[in-house]
């Protein structure tokens, strides 16, 4: 209650002019992003919504977004300094409400992912997969889960093709999966799931798995600039004998740098185990890099 001072009071006025009232500052609660929305609620129904429902797997080699990478390989008979690229979304159609605060949405998810032998003379074009899906998605409280039906196809650049006469392999597959995850305190969250191919080409084994834990920091420094993130992906394919494939990711991301509503995240990665790139999936791979990131 803000009564309003002798000195602003005009000759016919006494008592009480002005109340105001005004809200306690409510805390974010350990463990949630201060830049998220209070509850569910929060977001957007209707047709192409802002937000997303499922947020992205920071080290899944394959989560379509826009990223460049410099990768060293280690030990590879074709690659050791790359360039790695990515061009990628994932667009809400239409968002709806369900049983109490959960929603739920349907869109589609796009995506290029492509590597360049930065030690040749032209920095060849080495190989490149092009993924199409589409999505449902749904979420209540700190659960959330995303199921895709998508296709993923490879190819590999015209001037290693030539120099190197190896025998091209057509990959090309369709594919189901889903993924379940939940946020735990403080940044932390967690998430598993499986996927199953059909109508592949060459003819492989369908199933695989995977896990990961993430930890977006609650708090930032540098007066609110950066906020620490981390993440680690696991995954395993019937295919490649249930291998474990290791993706590290870990760095900053600058809450004060936003394109297109995404943020600008730098993080150091490292990967082992097969190849996630196109008709060299046998191959067993290992680097370490630097990226940049646009995550929503």
């Amino acid at each position: 209650m803000t009564p309003t001072s002798p000195a602003t009071r005009g000759p016919c006025s006494s008592g009480v002019s002005r109340v105001e009232v005004r809200e306690p500052a409510t805390p974010v609660p350990p463990g949630r992003d201060p830049a998220a929305p209070a509850d569910l609620s929060a977001l957007p129904t209707g047709l192409l919504p802002v937000g997303h429902i499922f947020q992205p797997l920071l080290a899944d080699p394959r989560w379509p977004h826009f990223s460049a990478a410099y990768r060293y390989y280690f030990g590879d008979r074709d690659l050791q300094h790359v360039g790695a690229v990515s061009f990628g979304e994932t667009i809400p159609i239409f968002r709806g409400g369900g049983l109490r605060t959960s929603q739920w949405e349907a869109g589609i998810q796009a995506g290029v992912f492509a590597v360049f032998q930065m030690d040749q003379p032209s920095k060849d074009l080495f190989n490149a997969d092009y993924f199409a899906a589409l999505y449902g998605a749904w979420r209540s409280g700190p659960v959330s889960t995303m199921g895709r039906l998508f296709h993923q196809s490879s190819h590999l650049g015209d001037e290693f093709l030539l120099r190197s006469r190896i025998e091209r392999v057509n990959l090309t597959y369709e594919s189901v999966d889903l993924k379940v995850s939940y946020d735990l305190p403080w940044g932390f969250r967690a998430y598993g799931g499986g996927g199953y191919l059909f109508d592949q080409e060459p003819d492989l084994l369908p199933w695989s798995v995977q896990g990961g834990v993430e930890f977006r920091s609650p708090w930032t420094v540098a007066s609110g600039h950066i906020r620490p993130v981390a993440a680690l992906d696991l995954q395993s394919r019937e295919q490649n004998g249930w291998n474990v494939d290791v993706s590290l990711r870990g760095g900053i991301q600058f809450e004060n740098v936003r394109v297109l509503d995404r943020n600008l995240q730098l993080l150091v990665e490292y990967f082992h185990g097969n190849s996630p790139d196109g008709q060299f999936f046998k191959r067993r791979v290992e680097y370490l890099g630097l990226g940049a990131h646009f995550h929503f």
